[in-house]
């Protein structure tokens, strides 16, 4: 099976966005997805593409001279108290311009009315750039489960709302495979995965650094990340987010991409063998 792997701005967030195209293309990645909408996070860099400067020109560049394929997401898009979904029009229209056809987003308000009409607003705004706004739910974030996720998408009824699925966020939200299964397969387009350890953090804050930092290559942990996929369909894209600062210490930033890429090609190519063999 001819599998879309993209590489995930976390796996590597040091990397500017022309740096992670020209590596992506090098390495063998079919597309990426880029974090431009800054976080405000301790020690994240701001890659903010609206300003259409010099960073923007440069990855303007690498996509034209890499001829990379855009089938990944720019991120992330939060629904939070005291920011109006309207500040992030300048960061859609620089991504419909660079061939970005979706946007993550996750929410971080436990005030449901508010989270319910800003998600509207941000996929009706998005809807003007032909943006896909593709809900993530996050295991220490408002939203944390498939089936909240569920009741947003369908109350807002927008026809761009859609589902991102994270395999480390579905493994520690303790989601069921049979909740993927009345979800419509155009609802999903893209798939976030990594694997992890059976254990599940206790706190906000230990699930936060090992979701951050901590991920394990697929294959390498107790995530069904297959039969998560299976569920999804096999033709999504499949964003490898496997972010580990001990394994960049260890081989490099490079190489540690090119060993997400490499084991999830090892690791569903042996899976859809089995499956055939079944």
């Amino acid at each position: 099976m001819n599998r879309k792997f993209s590489l995930a701005h976390l796996t590597v967030l040091p990397w500017t966005p022309p740096e992670m195209i020209y590596n992506a293309k090098l390495i063998g990645y079919d597309s990426v997805g880029i974090r431009s909408i800054y976080m405000g996070l301790p020690g994240e860099p701001n890659y903010d593409l609206s300003k259409k400067g010099r960073l923007y020109q440069l990855t303007k560049m690498a996509l034209s001279e890499t001829g990379l394929k855009i089938c990944d997401a720019i991120e992330v898009a939060k629904i939070e108290k005291g920011r109006d979904v309207s500040s992030y029009e300048l960061a859609f229209e620089a991504a419909a311009e660079l061939g970005f056809a979706d946007v993550i987003s996750n929410i971080w308000t436990n005030d449901k009315d508010y989270y319910l009409d800003q998600f509207a607003k941000l996929c009706d705004l998005a809807k003007q750039y032909g943006l896909f706004v593709n809900l993530e739910f996050v295991t220490w974030a408002s939203v944390k489960n498939l089936k909240e996720a569920k009741e947003v998408v369908n109350v807002v009824n927008r026809e761009n709302a859609c589902y991102l699925v994270d395999t480390l966020h579905f493994y520690r939200s303790k989601v069921n495979l049979s909740e993927l299964d009345d979800i419509p397969k155009e609802k999903f387009r893209i798939v976030h995965i990594c694997d992890g350890p059976s254990e599940i953090p206790i706190t906000e804050e230990e699930l936060a650094s090992t979701g951050r930092g901590n991920r394990f290559y697929v294959g390498e942990g107790v995530i069904p990340v297959y039969d998560i996929v299976k569920r999804i369909g096999d033709n999504i894209t499949l964003s490898l987010e496997i972010p580990n600062i001990q394994k960049v210490q260890d081989y490099g930033s490079t190489e540690h991409v090119r060993r997400c890429l490499e084991t999830a090609k090892r690791y569903f190519d042996a899976n859809d063998t089995e499956c055939k063999c079944n």
